[in-house]
């Protein structure tokens, strides 16, 4: 059985506090891109877990996917299977690749063993695997709050939109961004803000002055190619460009085609060279 975990991306992203627990609680505005990893499980007589990815962990166990299937079997009686993650959603990025994977392995095994599993039942289990697993289970844009657990569905359409996501070849690291953002601003109080359900609805061309995401705070300072990013989107006629999640991977949303080339040529002349790839919504 084959299904395609996709990415997402965070329409704006505030950090608002540390809890007890370590984590922080953020709001932010997920929304579902068809940039997609491709997942395979199948029955076998011993189980394993294969990929193409040269970075993801050569231990096993460590791979969400592994751990999705080893948290179902605490409570059913699964059979052996062969996993195998083919990625191209990049590692380390801010687009939930690795969430996605784990998500969509509970739902191939939900579906693939009858396990008869309601999504509110699969979103309980995904909650055990990572913040953002949730989320792909309906895979639907959500207005994310607490940890990343806490999901209210949201309207948004992006429908008759360009999406470009760049990544360049830095990796960031969440936990330590997340470090950074505690030591440098940790203990400042945020002002009352209008709620991101509410700039959500403004028009696209507004989110530019409007929807910020915090982490740029942060990661632009330790990477300052991904400014020089973000500004070439923009003049490349972008409504909107921001980091995803703890990056560092940028999206820009475009009303009309983008000139690929262009963009590229642009970025080489400033010495980056990024994936680059477009979405028609």
């Amino acid at each position: 059985m084959l299904k395609f975990p996709n990415a997402k991306l965070n329409l704006g992203l505030r950090i608002l506090n540390k809890r007890p627990d370590g984590f922080h609680n953020i709001e932010s505005v997920f929304y579902p891109v068809n940039y997609c990893d491709a997942l395979e499980i199948i029955p076998s007589e011993s189980f394993s877990f294969e990929t193409d990815s040269d970075i993801l962990p050569k231990n096993n166990w460590d791979n969400l996917c592994v751990k999705a299937y080893e948290l179902l079997k605490v409570d059913f009686d699964l059979p052996p299977v062969k996993i195998f993650l083919q990625k191209k959603i990049p590692i380390g990025a801010g687009l939930g690749g690795g969430s996605a994977d784990a998500a969509v392995t509970l739902k191939l095994l939900n579906e693939l063993f009858d396990l008869k599993l309601l999504d509110i039942q699969l979103e309980k289990y995904a909650a055990q695997l990572g913040s953002d697993c949730m989320f792909f289970i309906k895979n639907k844009p959500a207005l994310v709050t607490g940890r990343g657990e806490e999901l209210q569905a949201i309207d948004v359409d992006l429908a008759n939109c360009f999406i470009v996501i760049t990544t360049p070849s830095v990796s960031v690291n969440t936990a330590s961004a997340y470090k950074a953002w505690d030591e440098m601003f940790g203990s400042i109080q945020r002002k009352m803000e209008t709620p991101l359900a509410e700039l959500i609805k403004l028009p696209l061309h507004e989110w530019k002055n409007t929807l910020e995401n915090d982490f740029e705070k942060i990661i632009f300072n330790d990477f300052t190619g991904l400014a020089v990013i973000k500004a070439i989107l923009y003049e490349a006629g972008a409504l909107y460009s921001a980091l995803s999640g703890s990056g560092s991977s940028l999206f820009a949303i475009f009303g009309s085609e983008p000139k690929l080339e262009m963009i590229r040529n642009k970025l080489s002349e400033k010495g980056i060279i990024i994936q680059l790839f477009c979405i028609k919504k």
